[in-house]
């Protein structure tokens, strides 16, 4: 691990007077932009880093030098956002900014890690971010079990407590069933896993009725195997009554609509929104959907808020990458979700923003580009 040297409270160091030909300041960005990544989620995603470098600008930089988005597509895959690391360490970045995926962030917080690059996630959740505690790495999105728990308190409320999990090999499913049986148990819950690489969505639903499921949570990729899951469990009338569940978010998404049209409603999620936004979010929420064209999901504002959080390390700390790591716990920061500030809640080994707003949310069937508040935490 490469520890930063300790400061009780990094001193500014403005980087105008060390660069008077104000040179940009460059921040590498990991986005998930082709597949197999959830590419929509990385569209939103780079949106708000974006947005939120062209107001940096707009408001005079960092010292007067401008700030630079490098970006790289990580498609999903930990061995090319790893290799992202390197080639953006290299190329003299200031700090890396951005991923998606969990198991995408947790090797990109690695490589940063081993060279002293500040990494500020964006919006993977996994808990285990990194093996051993780091000064170099923070986020803005919350640990995976804080939302999983929540979501399980959502179940226990809707009176669900025989739960069927459709999974597939990944840590971060294992990681979410784990979760999910550990706050279910002391309650009443069961959880049952079903591969879904060996299942076909009919042998599924058979096992759905084998084991009186009241719930199915898909914790599989989209739209593959996703997609044709949800629509043999509408088609089967055994299965009236079940609740499906998307906990990763997919039915936020476009696709997911365009996919599965009115099936596609009424499956809840996660996402990391307040319940009503405040004038800055508004706004914000206002440019995002200007540049996307469509309303912007909750990763679009986690963008915006990763890029501003880092703004202001860089306009109070300098740009050097050891007092950017250093300066993680003096932050006090206005996002579009709330007052950023980060410490290390615990059981996490990095900087953590405890907590961004977090609500149960699904696609109100009645007028499916609707959301309708199902929960909150």
């Amino acid at each position: 691990m490469n520890t930063p040297p300790s400061s009780p409270s990094p001193s500014p160091s403005p980087s105008g007077a060390e660069h008077p030909d104000r040179t940009p300041v460059r921040v590498g960005a990991l986005v998930p932009l082709t597949r197999p990544g959830w590419t929509e989620s990385g569209r939103h995603l780079l949106a708000g880093l974006e947005l939120a470098v062209h107001e940096v600008n707009d408001g005079g930089g960092i010292g007067g030098r401008p700030l630079e988005l490098v970006v790289r597509d990580t498609a999903a895959d930990p061995g090319r956002a790893a290799a992202a690391v390197d080639e953006l360490a290299g190329l003299g970045v200031a700090a890396v900014v951005g991923e998606y995926h969990s198991v995408v962030a947790r090797a990109a917080a690695a490589r940063a890690d081993a060279l002293g690059v500040p990494f500020l996630c964006s919006s993977a959740v996994l808990d285990a971010l990194t093996e051993e505690t780091t000064e170099w790495v923070a986020r803005v999105a919350p640990a995976q079990s804080h939302g999983w728990r929540i979501y399980g308190d959502f179940l226990l409320g809707a009176g669900r407590h025989r739960i069927a999990v459709a999974t597939q090999p990944s840590v971060y499913w294992a990681t979410g069933t784990r979760l999910l049986r550990d706050h279910l148990a002391p309650h009443g819950g069961t959880v049952v896993e079903l591969d879904a690489g060996a299942l076909t969505p009919e042998a599924l639903c058979d096992a759905l009725v084998d084991h009186g499921a009241t719930a199915l949570l898909l914790l599989v990729g989209m739209p593959e195997p996703a997609v044709p899951l949800v629509r043999a469990v509408r088609a089967d009338r055994r299965l009236p009554e079940i609740l499906i569940g998307a906990p990763a978010g997919q039915p936020e998404t476009a696709e997911w609509m365009a996919a599965l049209g009115p099936d596609g409603a009424g499956i809840p999620f996660l996402r990391y929104l307040p319940e009503q936004l405040g004038p800055l979010g508004e706004r914000v929420r206002a440019r995002l959907r200007e540049r996307i064209g469509e309303a912007p999901s909750f990763v679009a504002f986690e963008g915006w808020d990763t890029v501003t959080v880092l703004a202001e390390a860089l306009r109070s700390h300098g740009t050097d990458r050891a007092a950017i790591a250093a300066s993680w716990p003096y932050l006090a920061v206005e996002g579009t979700r709330g007052p950023i500030r980060f410490s290390r809640p615990s059981a996490l080994t990095v900087w953590q923003w405890a907590w961004a707003p977090v609500q149960v949310a699904d696609r109100d069937p009645a007028a499916p580009d609707r959301f309708r508040i199902l929960h909150t935490g």
